[in-house]
């Protein structure tokens, strides 16, 4: 008997999956909250100089607001007040003849900013000044934050497949909450940048075990269902997101609020079982009978684990030596494995960095931030819905293909939409981003089938640094549109195509039981019949 069947035989989708789905939707919710924090806590409002130093007298006091503005600070080609540079005195015949500036010396501003509060209370940006020479700094919070990610996917997937998805899930539980609260408590940039970097490694772990746990308990016939539900809680935490970051504008205050909901998490954490599949592939038969009992009382199945003795467990998934470590090299050891690791790094890179490319210009689309937020995250919904309709339809494969194509197709188009026309390109943005979540919800299920149970941790976590990296140089690619407007959109765009080629020569996964061994993936075929479905004991 193969492990599929005596999952179907305690029942592969009852009431003990569905409370193991919901306990993990609790720290799931964190993850968008995190991963698009950096929107708010790292914008850059409205600014000028402090031009208080230029105060000669009776006559600057006397002037307004707009009058001070005028006479101190120049004005740039497209009409509006620069916001790095100040006169070196006072040009009291600007109120006079405005237009005639030129060759007026100026400086970079001398004794800070002065920040426009309407959007946000305080930033990164107005508490440390991270604008104009120090603006990249300010955009490298993400790169950083995402190289923690990075880091977090290569160890958290080792040490969960070599110790086990409960006790590296509370690891990841503790290290997101610590670092997250450090964060929100930083002194200085620097400071603050290293407490980032660690709740990515921390958060890297809830991301990849949360998502291998859920699919590892769960039948064939309720896999996709299941991916693309526990997939709803990043829909909801993107929507939540702008709503919270509306109502509280401190960016401290923001961090706080989004790391809160681990507290529960760990408490819950206690209710959370072990994957029986690792535990029988490690030898761990007794504790893996443990939990089949669990799972079978819960879902009322008591009699079939009752008759089921823990030694039979040994021989439900085959390994030639349950003694053996796995590691990332395993991932390239043989053709078939090694042919899947390359291929799925490369879509990976492709859905992650074309992503969170429409993800961070929540700006660029000429829409309140808020609002861009807010529709990026409804859009996400109608994303789901396609793939829960489509998947075992037409596979994985093609999904995955498709959607990134498509994405890329929207990032192209929105090229050739002029910026005076805001609705029309945050339109177009919205459904790339549709595009871009389908992707997203189809990799994460298809990769978790392409590997064996064995190496399963391993793999989404070489898929998910490969995904980080990704994710890490869209904020870098972006800084790219000075060297030419179009230039980031442009390698989105290539990405995102390439990425979908990839897709397109990897095996098809629909109906068919997930491997156990590396043994597995390197036969041709693992389609289950009828009869081996219904195989007995």
């Amino acid at each position: 008997m193969k492990f599929e069947n005596m999952l179907a035989e305690v029942n592969g989708f009852g009431k003990f999956q569905i409370r193991t789905i919901l306990l993990l939707v609790i720290p799931r919710v964190t993850l968008p909250l995190h991963f698009l924090l950096n929107n708010f806590v790292a914008g850059i409002p409205s600014h000028h100089c402090d031009i208080s130093s230029l105060d000669d007298g009776d006559i600057f006091r006397n002037l307004s607001q707009a009058e001070r503005a005028i006479v101190s600070i120049p004005v740039q080609e497209d009409g509006t007040q620069s916001s790095c540079l100040m006169f070196t005195e006072p040009q009291y015949h600007l109120l006079l003849n405005s237009t005639n500036i030129t060759e007026l010396p100026t400086v970079p501003c001398r004794n800070g900013w002065v920040y426009d509060n309407s959007t946000f209370k305080s930033t990164l940006a107005t508490d440390w000044d991270l604008v104009c020479d120090s603006r990249r700094a300010n955009r490298a919070t993400a790169t950083i934050f995402f190289m923690g990610v990075m880091l977090g996917a290569a160890v958290f997937g080792y040490l969960s497949d070599r110790f086990g998805r409960k006790i590296m899930l509370l690891m990841s539980y503790i290290t997101t909450t610590f670092f997250g609260f450090a964060s929100a408590f930083s002194h200085n940039f620097a400071m603050y940048a290293v407490m980032r970097f660690c709740t990515g490694v921390g958060l890297s772990g809830i991301s990849i075990i949360t998502i291998v746990l859920c699919v590892e308990w769960v039948d064939i016939n309720h896999r996709t269902a299941v991916g693309i539900l526990i997939s709803l809680d990043w829909s909801f935490g993107t929507v939540m997101l702008p709503v919270l970051a509306y109502f509280v504008k401190d960016w401290r205050y923001l961090t706080v609020t989004v790391t809160s909901p681990l507290f529960l998490a760990i408490v819950t954490w206690w209710w959370l079982p072990e994957s029986a599949r690792w535990l029988i592939s490690n030898g761990k038969v007794q504790r893996a009978h443990f939990y089949l009992n669990k799972c079978a009382q819960m879902n009322g199945r008591e009699q079939f684990v009752a008759d089921l003795k823990p030694e039979v467990l040994s021989k439900v998934i085959l390994v030639e030596n349950d003694k053996r470590k796995y590691s990332y090299l395993d991932l390239f050891r043989t053709p078939r494995m090694r042919r899947v690791a390359l291929l799925t790094g490369v879509v990976w890179f492709g859905v992650t960095c074309t992503y969170y490319g429409i993800s961070f210009n929540v700006s660029g689309f000429g829409v309140n931030i808020y609002l861009t937020q807010f529709i990026y995250g409804v859009s996400e919904v109608p994303a789901k819905l396609f793939i829960f309709l489509t998947l075992n339809k037409i596979g994985r494969r093609l999904n995955q293909a498709g959607t990134l194509f498509m994405t890329g197709l929207c990032i192209l188009c929105n090229m050739f939409i002029p910026p005076d026309k805001g609705p029309f390109r945050t339109a177009v943005g919205a459904l790339g981003k549709m595009f871009a979540e389908a992707a997203f919800t189809t990799i994460f299920l298809y990769t978790t089938e392409l590997y064996p149970t064995v190496m399963r941790q391993n793999g989404l976590g070489f898929c998910s640094f490969i995904a980080r990296f990704g994710v890490s140089v869209s904020p870098l690619i972006m800084v790219l549109e000075e060297v030419w407007g179009h230039l980031p959109n442009t390698i989105f765009t290539l990405v995102a195509f390439v990425g979908g080629l990839s897709a397109s020569c990897l095996p098809e996964t629909n109906n068919i039981r997930l491997p156990e061994t590396i043994e597995d993936v390197e036969r041709t075929s693992r389609s289950i019949s009828s009869s081996e479905e219904e195989a007995p004991l």
